[in-house]
């Protein structure tokens, strides 16, 4: 199928707005088969470096700078998911007759096998990876892409309709999805990307998306736990199954006794997951209450026993002096970070900080008063993140100490100087990283990098 759509982008112009991971091979792909193809990006030709001279030697016609999307006309428009899709430039290509789209929209058009999508505003890259290590441990030849990183679109050939699909979509990619997957799961939803979303009610309508389009023979996977997930059931067409912590859903996968079931039927202990954490341990319920029908239980056991989690995630760097440092930069919201302090008993260190999302640090404040002894804070947030924890009903004076650094490798060395034996030293920033690093991989692995050199 892809052929046939390729075939009819001939003979129309074609942009392509970002040149980033998801879109890098779709551009390279639309140039080789001979198709006019002009992609569009905001930074300089300084900042591509040879990707420029790549691209062009492959056809490519490049728009960059600030100026990137003046005039901007084609027939095709392939919009990068951190676009919003009713920016004035994209509002008057719609208005010209231009099809706006994206690799992920175009790929559930064209995709011949089943889908499974996870969404979420945490938790959905570990879930979609247990799925797929699910799907893979049970023989399914299992394909994982989307928001996780691994475009999909450029792999059509190689799929089959025996084949599986597993792909984790972001609030951006949801915008304006019109299709939805044979299997849906929302992990949860509270207050995320409302730097870019224009509220509340935008953001939970993306999410919502991901089944909007279902028909009665799909199914939803929701938290029950979470009220705005729990919401959706009322909306959806497909058949609803939940997962709970705290309750037995009426269809679903539990939490009861510190033992995993499905309907009644055990699975494994929760305290035989490798990965920490009581999220985590919703996330493996989510994956098993997607799999009923194609995973066995002792399939699903095995994997959670195996299951090493995913870099970035309360990743263990190593343990200097009596003191453990992990990374958990996938913490780029609140909730997150709150999760990830709840997982250790030893005295905390936190390191937070990072890009403004203008999400409210309220309760996450009053956590970190309760539960960590020192707070090392950098980043555009620093200040907010500070004032919250002194305003949190739990703290007293000095209790955590706090203490602001302009550069997260002075706030890796302070913590190597003020850490104790038996401390364990979390960055989990509740930020985005994007104040200072391109993406929360990109500062995962600058922190373990400073963590590693210690001495």
């Amino acid at each position: 199928m892809l052929k046939q759509y390729l075939d009819s982008l001939r003979g129309r112009r074609v942009a392509v707005l970002g040149i980033g991971v998801s879109n890098t091979p779709l551009i390279e792909l639309l140039a080789s088969e001979g198709i006019s193809v002009t992609a569009c990006d905001k930074k300089e030709r300084e900042q591509l470096g040879r990707q420029a001279e790549q691209l062009e030697r492959l056809g490519v016609k490049l728009r960059l700078g600030s100026g990137y999307l003046d005039g901007l006309s084609a027939d095709i428009i392939f919009r990068t998911p951190g676009l919003r899709p009713d920016i004035p430039a994209l509002e008057r290509a719609r208005a010209a007759g231009a099809e706006i789209t994206s690799e992920m929209e175009k790929f559930f058009d064209l995709c011949p096998c089943p889908i499974v999508a996870v969404t979420g505003s945490d938790g959905k890259t570990t879930t979609t990876s247990m799925i797929a290590e699910m799907l893979r441990a049970a023989g399914r030849r299992t394909w994982l892409g989307g928001n996780i990183g691994n475009p999909l679109l450029c792999s059509l050939p190689e799929m089959t309709p025996e084949d599986i699909c597993v792909v984790e979509l972001s609030s951006f990619q949801l915008m304006t999805m019109r299709r939805a997957a044979a299997v849906a799961v929302v992990t949860n939803v509270s207050p995320n990307h409302l730097d870019i979303h224009r509220d509340m009610d935008e953001y939970i309508a993306a999410k919502r998306n991901v089944f909007l389009a279902q028909q009665p023979g799909d199914r939803v996977v929701l938290n029950m736990d979470n009220e705005i997930t729990r919401g959706f059931a009322a909306d959806a067409a497909s058949h609803v199954r939940f997962f709970s912590a705290h309750s037995r859903p009426q269809d679903g996968v539990y939490l009861e006794d510190g033992v995993i079931y499905d309907n009644g039927e055990r699975i494994l202990a929760a305290s035989e997951l490798r990965v920490l954490g009581a999220h985590n341990a919703e996330n493996f319920m989510a994956a098993c209450c997607a799999l009923r029908e194609l995973v066995p239980r002792e399939t699903m056991a095995e994997v959670g026993r195996s299951f090493p989690g995913v870099e970035h995630r309360l990743e263990f760097v190593r343990e200097l002096g009596g003191v453990k440092y992990y990374n958990d930069s996938i913490g780029t919201s609140p909730n997150r970070t709150m999760a990830g302090l709840s997982c250790f008993d030893s005295p905390l260190v936190l390191i937070a900080g990072g890009y403004d999302k203008h999400i409210p640090f309220d309760e996450l404040g009053e956590e970190i008063a309760k539960k960590v002894r020192l707070l090392l804070l950098c980043g555009a947030t620093a200040d907010k993140i500070e004032a919250a924890v002194a305003a949190a009903p739990s703290y007293a004076a000095g209790k955590p100490e706090m203490r602001v650094f302009s550069e997260l490798s002075e706030a890796v060395r302070a913590a190597r100087e003020l850490a104790r034996a038996g401390d364990t030293v979390l960055f989990s920033p509740a930020c985005a990283s994007f104040d200072q690093f391109p993406n929360f991989s990109a500062r995962g692995k600058f922190f373990k990098d400073q963590v590693n050199k210690l001495v």
